[in-house]
């Protein structure tokens, strides 16, 4: 008899730290035991206990073609009977970069690395070097990896910077770091008044995924883009969650589509591009790529980087997606997922708004949408815990967190999505 989730968790939990080795599936934020996930196939996950769930976490967004998908697995079989690792370059690496910018623009130059985090503590030590300068701006919500200099809350103003959250990071380290508040334009003019010739960069979600879902305004986006170029600051993107989810060419496609000249100077990727292995990439224009070692002296390296068990991966997963047609398709089955919601609740009498991009959705207890974190934070925390136990229950998988986006793909199929709302019917009446 196979051991239930509960007993293997506790077993977890004696060995691996808070049970778990990311700390939100250990389901602190709702509640519960999670779920040991067994195996997955196309759009469902099983666990230990053998039942069934349709996923809407997509292992935090990679799984854009579901579970298992034949080409993937193919490229992945192919590649291991070639090697694991070689520490040497490989042709596959150099195929996945070009993949890469055949789609996305202003980038000449990628660099493969092992995760989001890696990707962009990488360029923000880029954008200090090409720029001479130690000063960064990041927006509160917005989570770019676990790099000490990023893991900032706000400070008492905008005169001062910020101060860590986490235990470990000296007051030192995040001296340079200002955190803002997302789609505040009074805030961001300020921030650029006071410390604008000395900021390296500026780095944004430009859809944040990690307060749930929440969209940079198109004035907002605009007004940045402006800045970072009169104070010579560089723009990167955190595409690492919107890269190849929200449309083919990322969030920076649908912003150039609105805004004229919009263009990020660096942009961090990850997540889908490795189709589910470890593996991101950041990229820039060729001169600011060529201050990276061995060319310049802004040093980076990585043994596992470019891996190409991964980069198999990736590229076949990149190869899929480009198919005509995929992303209109994408998108259309997510609308109809969040319109399903939103309508379901709206029949329970329940306050509920929803938003998607392409592949990434999201929704919260509230009557409009939230344009930051402490409109998020301000939510109904405790309606949403118990709307995601209630679909857990019902064999719907959502991501165990308010903060955190959900991911759809070429997988759910018009029966999974209609099986979904029914399970959310069923669960806003209760």
């Amino acid at each position: 008899m196979n051991p239930s989730n509960s007993e293997l968790f506790e077993h977890a939990q004696r060995v691996i730290p808070g049970g778990v080795n990311s700390p939100v599936r250990a389901f602190r934020a709702v509640g519960g035991t999670p779920r040991f996930i067994a195996r997955a196939s196309g759009a469902y996950m099983f666990d230990a206990e053998g039942k069934r769930y349709i996923d809407y976490i997509g292992s935090w967004g990679p799984m854009i073609l579901g579970h298992g998908h034949p080409a993937v697995l193919d490229a992945v079989q192919r590649a291991v009977a070639q090697g694991l690792s070689f520490g040497a370059p490989t042709k596959r690496e150099t195929e996945l970069v070009e993949e890469i910018l055949g789609v996305v623009s202003g980038i000449d130059q990628l660099r493969l690395v092992s995760s989001g985090t890696e990707a962009a503590m990488s360029a923000l030590r880029l954008a200090r070097g090409a720029t001479g300068r130690s000063k960064i701006i990041k927006f509160e919500g917005c989570y770019h990896g676990h790099a000490d200099a990023l893991l900032v809350k706000a400070g008492s103003g905008l005169a001062t910077f910020g101060h860590p959250t986490s235990a470990g990071v000296p007051a030192e380290v995040v001296q340079h770091t200002l955190v803002l508040e997302y789609n505040n334009l009074a805030q961001l003019e300020e921030g650029f008044s006071l410390h604008g010739p000395a900021l390296a960069c500026v780095v944004i979600e430009p859809i944040a995924g990690n307060m749930n879902f929440v969209r940079a305004s198109v004035p907002f986006m605009r007004r940045l883009r402006e800045l970072c170029t009169e104070y010579g600051a560089l723009l990167i993107l955190d595409e690492v969650m919107t890269g190849f989810r929200v449309a083919l060419g990322g969030a920076q496609s649908i912003y150039a589509k609105q805004i004229d000249g919009f263009h990020a100077d660096i942009v961090v990727y990850g997540k889908v591009i490795g189709g589910g292995m470890p593996l991101a990439a950041f990229g820039a224009r060729r001169d600011v790529m060529q201050q990276l070692a061995p060319l310049g002296p802004v040093y980076q390296a990585g043994t596992l980087s470019g891996n190409p068990v991964a980069t198999a991966c990736g590229l076949a997963t990149l190869r899929e997606i480009r198919k005509p047609g995929f992303f209109e398709a994408l998108a259309a089955r997510t609308r109809s997922l969040v319109d399903g919601l939103v309508a379901a609740a709206s029949d329970a009498g329940v306050a509920m708004v929803g938003e998607c991009e392409g592949g990434m959705f999201g929704f919260f207890f509230c009557n409009a949408l939230p344009q930051n974190y402490a409109a998020v934070l301000a939510t109904d925390k405790d309606r949403f815990n118990a709307f995601f136990h209630a679909m857990l229950e019902r064999g719907v998988y959502l991501a165990p967190a308010l903060y955190e986006a959900g991911f759809v793909s070429s997988a759910h199929s018009t029966a999974d999505i209609a099986a979904t709302v029914d399970a959310a019917r069923a669960s806003l009446r209760r």
